[in-house]
């Protein structure tokens, strides 16, 4: 399996992105993960305090040589996976993800939707792009970890995706209001075995600086 498509993908991102950053006076750059299953490449802008703020995910899949992008449907309470055919997808793609990152900013940065990017891009996610959902193995069921009386709980679920083996945790959030209407607020988190360890490590070493919910 060759990582020379992946390679050529990521030599060409890194002028795209700088260019696309520029123009919104953004500081973007992107970090390329060769040693995982499938790897990655991960596009972020840094703050003002030196963190990394994260936009998109782009993976690769070795055994297809092909690109995607992962993205959880609320609708369908699933994860759906959109591929890439060619570079000028993979460009249109961290273009949208970048252009959806800048509208949940709460900054004041402007910028006009109306560019060349929106008349290159098509509505449908432009080019042969498909999408699909992906299979997950749910290893663990609903598990409790906040309840408080009967007006609040979260539960997580972890489960493995059968296609690359990364894992999920699944968080739900039910929310009972006043009008006695539940609100349900799902979120899925996706992560490698190499990242689990490091996680897992970073929480467990500051356990004690957290606080208790209220």
């Amino acid at each position: 399996m060759s990582l020379e498509w992946f390679d050529r993908v990521s030599g060409e991102l890194q002028d795209h992105l700088k260019s696309i950053c520029e123009k919104y006076d953004r500081n973007g750059s992107m970090i390329v993960e060769r040693g995982s299953k499938h790897p990655r490449i991960e596009f972020y802008t840094e703050l003002d305090d030196n963190e990394r703020d994260y936009f998109s995910t782009l993976f690769f899949d070795p055994h297809n040589e092909e690109f995607y992008m992962e993205s959880f449907e609320p609708d369908l309470g699933q994860i759906s996976k959109v591929i890439l055919s060619d570079i000028e997808d993979i460009v249109d793609a961290v273009h949208e993800s970048f252009h959806n990152y800048l509208e949940e900013d709460d900054t004041d940065y402007e910028y006009d939707l109306d560019d060349e990017y929106d008349e290159s891009y098509d509505s449908d996610g432009g080019g042969d792009s498909d999408i699909y959902e992906i299979d997950v193995d749910w290893e663990t069921p609903e598990v409790t970890a906040y309840i408080q009386d009967n007006e609040v709980e979260v539960t997580y679920q972890f489960g493995i995706v059968q296609e690359t083996g990364d894992g999920v945790l699944k968080r739900i959030n039910r929310i009972r209001t006043a009008d006695d209407d539940l609100i349900k607020d799902e979120t899925n988190f996706i992560f490698s075995k190499e990242e689990a360890s490091t996680i897992i490590a970073m929480i467990a070493s500051h356990m004690d600086s957290l606080s208790e919910m209220e």
